[in-house]
């Protein structure tokens, strides 16, 4: 029954996130932006079967390998996603076309690593694609909070007419 919770945890995070990630909306930067992550992190260890206790080796470099791509995955997902600043100070942000490749990518290296896992023999539970799923939002939301904390400030722009009116600032291209 664990397994198939882990199951629908993941599936149900993964198309909230990618179904959030194309809209366009507001960056917090006061809430707490790690909570989410930290969930998935207390499910993912929350029993035994991270690591299969017959190939602990080759599991704990399959786990690692699996940590690495969720933690590329979250940067290059951070760094791909426009931000900007409107003239009230609101940050607003939306994911790229490269932040969708950046997913599908990262979709396909654990796919392939499940499958390398599979033919070794190895035991592999969803603890690890939770966890690994974990780092990937808590870098991402890292990344994207200390961006929007240091983006700069919209512009005001003067013109003939409406002098010192503020205009938005230009949207960070990736």
């Amino acid at each position: 029954m664990s397994g198939l919770v882990d199951a629908l945890v993941i599936l149900a995070v993964v198309v909230l996130v990618i179904a959030r990630q194309f809209r366009t909306r507001r960056i917090a930067t006061d809430r707490s932006w790690w909570a989410a992550p930290a969930v998935l992190v207390f499910l993912a260890l929350r029993e035994p079967g991270l690591l299969d206790p017959d190939h602990r080796t080759l599991s704990v470099l399959l786990l690692g390998t699996e940590l690495l791509i969720g933690l590329a995955t979250g940067i290059g997902w951070a760094w791909t996603t426009k931000m900007w600043r409107t003239s009230d100070g609101a940050v607003w942000s939306r994911s790229s076309k490269a932040g969708a490749v950046v997913w599908a990518v990262g979709i396909a290296l654990r796919a392939g690593l499940f499958g390398l896992g599979a033919a070794l023999g190895l035991h592999q539970d969803s603890s690890a694609l939770l966890l690994a799923l974990a780092v990937t939002l808590l870098v991402r939301s890292g990344i994207m909070v200390r961006r929007a904390r240091t983006l700069p400030p919209a512009s005001v722009q003067s013109t003939a007419y409406g002098d010192g009116m503020p205009q938005p600032s230009r949207k960070e291209h990736v």
